[in-house]
C-alpha cells in the first residue's frame, strides 16, 4: 500500500513533470523558471512588507504544494501501514558512513525540496531510523536530486554540475556521518507525543484500524508541522529584500561567502529554484565564491525545514546539521572558485 501510494504520488508530483522539464531544457538549453526571490517586484534593500511576504508565499506554495501533499500522505502511510522495524532494518547500519549512504540513496528517488522532505524525515526518526540516516535522507533529496543535476548539466556551466555533485555527496554522506557522531546514533527518540507523530507498532492490524491510524497521523502532521512551516515562509518572504542586499556584487571577499552560505541555509526555495537565482546573480556579476556557496546551501536546508525537524531530530542534531551545511557552502565556494 505505502509503496503504491509513493510511486503514484511521486509520478504525479515529481517524475512526470521533471521529465517534461528535462526534455524542454535539452531542446532549448535554457531554464524557463523565474527567480522566486524577486517575485512581486522585490529588489535588494527593500524593507519587509506584507506585499513581499504574500507574493513570495503564493509563488512558493504554488510551486511546491503537490510535493508537500505527497510527502504528508507518504508519511502518514508509513506510520499507519508499515511495521515499525522495516525502515530501521533498511537504513540503520553499523557504521556511520554506511547509514549516511543508505539514507542519502533512499532520498534521491523522491527528489523533494528540503521542506517537502522534512515530514518524511520526521517520520523516519519516529519509526526508529537513526539520526545519521534520517539527516542523510533529508539532505539527499535536494542535494543529490537526479533531475536537478540533469537540469544543471543542460542549462548551466559544467562547473556548477560538478561542484554540486562532488560537494553534495560529501555533504550528504560525510556531513551526515559527522552529525551522527556529534549528536549520537540514538535510534529511539523521545516520546511521539512531543511532536504529535504516531510511531506505529509491530502488532497485527485490521484494515479499519489502519485507516483510522492513517487519518490520525495525517491530521497530526498537518496540524503540527504545516502551520509553522507556512508561517516561516511568510517571514522569509517578507525579509527577502534585506537578504538580497547582502548578496550584491559590490560585496567581495571571504566574509560575503560566509554570509551567502548563512543566507542560503535559511532561505526556502522550490526544487530547482536555485537555477534561475544563480543565473540572475551571475549576470549581475556576483562572485564565483558566492555562487558556489548558494549552489549548495540554497537547496540543502531552510529555516522552515529546520523548524519542522527540530523536535524529532533534537536540538543538537538540528544545530549540527545547519552548521555543517554552512560549512559545505564554504566548501562549495572553494571548489567552484578553483575551476
Amino acid at each position: 500500500m505505502t509503496v503504491v501510494v509513493a510511486v503514484a504520488g511521486l509520478t504525479w508530483a515529481k517524475w512526470e513533470p521533471y521529465l517534461g522539464k528535462a526534455f524542454a531544457a535539452a531542446r532549448t538549453h535554457s531554464w524557463s523558471g523565474r527567480d522566486i526571490l524577486t517575485t512581486g517586484g522585490v529588489r535588494a534593500g527593500d524593507g519587509p512588507s506584507w506585499h513581499a511576504a504574500t507574493t513570495f508565499f503564493g509563488s512558493y506554495v504554488g510551486a511546491i504544494w503537490p510535493a508537500l501533499v505527497v510527502a504528508l500522505v507518504i508519511s502518514a502511510c508509513v506510520q499507519a501501514f508499515l511495521p515499525r522495524p522495516w525502515l530501521p532494518r533498511m537504513l540503520n547500519r553499523r557504521r556511520l558512513v554506511s547509514s549516511a549512504a543508505a539514507g542519502g540513496a533512499a532520498g534521491m528517488p523522491s527528489m523533494m525540496c528540503a521542506c517537502c522532505s522534512a515530514p518524511v524525515a520526521v517520520t523516519l526518526r519516529r519509526t526508529g531510523v537513526d539520526t545519521t540516516a534520517a539527516v542523510a535522507y533529508w539532505l539527499g533529496n535536494p542535494l543529490l536530486n537526479p533531475a536537478v543535476l540533469v537540469f544543471l548539466a543542460l542549462v548551466a556551466p559544467w562547473e556548477w554540475t560538478v561542484t554540486r555533485l562532488a560537494v553534495g555527496i560529501a555533504t550528504v554522506v560525510g556531513g551526515s556521518a559527522l552529525v551522527g557522531l556529534i549528536a549520537g546514533r540514538n535510534t529511539v527518540p523521545g516520546p511521539a507525543a512531543a511532536d504529535g507523530v504516531d510511531t506505529g507498532t509491530d502488532e497485527p492490524r485490521g484494515r479499519s484500524s489502519a485507516a483510522v491510524r492513517f487519518g490520525a497521523a495525517l491530521f497530526r502532521l498537518c496540524v503540527v508541522l504545516v502551520p509553522e512551516y507556512l508561517a516561516m515562509v511568510l517571514i522569509i518572504g517578507a525579509a527577502r529584500g534585506w537578504l538580497l542586499a547582502a548578496l550584491e556584487p559590490a560585496h567581495r571577499g571571504v566574509l560575503v561567502v560566509v554570509v551567502a552560505a548563512l543566507i542560503g541555509t535559511l532561505m526556502v526555495i522550490p526544487t530547482a529554484g536555485e537555477i534561475p537565482i544563480l543565473q540572475g546573480l551571475a549576470l549581475l556579476g556576483v562572485s564565483t565564491g558566492v555562487l558556489g556557496a548558494l549552489l549548495i546551501t540554497l537547496p540543502a536546508v531552510s529555516a522552515p525545514g529546520i523548524a519542522m525537524v527540530a523536535r524529532s531530530f533534537g536540538l543538537r542534531a538540528t544545530g549540527a546539521t545547519a552548521v555543517m551545511v554552512v560549512a559545505a557552502g564554504v566548501l562549495g565556494a572553494a571548489v567552484l572558485s578553483a575551476f
